[in-house]
């Protein structure tokens, strides 16, 4: 309905309520009219044609009053069945689940990359921004997938500035790792310390990659295609220096 009831259709009910009353207070005897005859004859006469007066008019819809929940106004309104489906419907995100799945040391990692006791105050006192305070989460990762937690604390120290990145800040991903439709996001920086440490184990240690420049070559490969500004030049230094400096 796009404009409120007007006063006509009030006045059309009332005058309706009346000549419905008229039969019943002519039998009783009762005159509304005073001193006037009980004959109402031509008071029905005028309130006949009062009434027809009003039904020419324009008078809303009968049915729109059934539901009023449907009613349009001047502005938006969304039934409350709407507005429950969508309270129902799932936000769409784009955070993909992360391999949880162990995945067992190969014979063929021949590496120094296996876990080690690191001491966490001092690697907490060495991560910052977005990193701080996820000492325990590469020591987790470190001895799940039994990598060295000071290998997978220099990645991420490296790829994120120190927790500085944007990576890191608007998807809490630590390490550069790259999905189907480009940098992965996570539900926590955590998540991103597990998956760095799967795929390191399962497609880097597994596969014989012994040295951070072996590692480097395949992880940050340079000339490629998605680092256009020449970062990956950097990587094997980069996370050497760190390494180094953690040990």
């Amino acid at each position: 309905m796009s404009s409120p009831i007007s006063s006509n259709w009030f006045q059309y009910m009332t005058m309706a309520s009346m000549a419905q009353a008229l039969p019943s207070i002519n039998q009783q005897g009762s005159s509304p009219l005073g001193g006037m005859s009980n004959d109402n004859s031509m008071f029905i006469m005028i309130l006949n044609a009062a009434m027809q007066n009003i039904q020419q008019t324009n008078l809303p819809e009968v049915s729109m009053m059934k539901n009023p929940m449907s009613l349009q106004g001047n502005g938006s309104f969304t039934p409350i069945q709407v507005m429950i489906k969508q309270l129902e419907t799932p936000v769409s995100t784009s955070i993909s689940p992360i391999d949880t799945r162990e995945v067992a040391t190969s014979q063929n990692d021949t590496s120094d990359f296996g876990f080690k006791p690191v001491q966490l105050i001092k690697l907490e006192n060495s991560l910052e921004g977005k990193l701080s305070g996820t000492a325990n989460h590469f020591i987790n990762a470190g001895k799940k997938y039994d990598i060295d937690p000071t290998l997978l604390s220099s990645i991420a120290i490296h790829e994120t500035g120190n927790g500085s990145s944007r990576a890191v800040h608007d998807k809490n991903n630590v390490a550069g790792m790259m999905g189907k439709n480009g940098l992965r996001s996570y539900a926590s920086v955590e998540d991103s310390i597990f998956d760095m440490a799967r795929n390191l184990r399962k497609n880097y240690l597994n596969q014989g990659k012994e040295t951070i420049a072996e590692i480097g070559a395949k992880y940050a490969p340079v000339g490629a295609a998605n680092d256009p500004t020449g970062l990956n030049n950097h990587w094997t230094n980069g996370v050497s220096r760190q390494f180094n400096n953690l040990a």
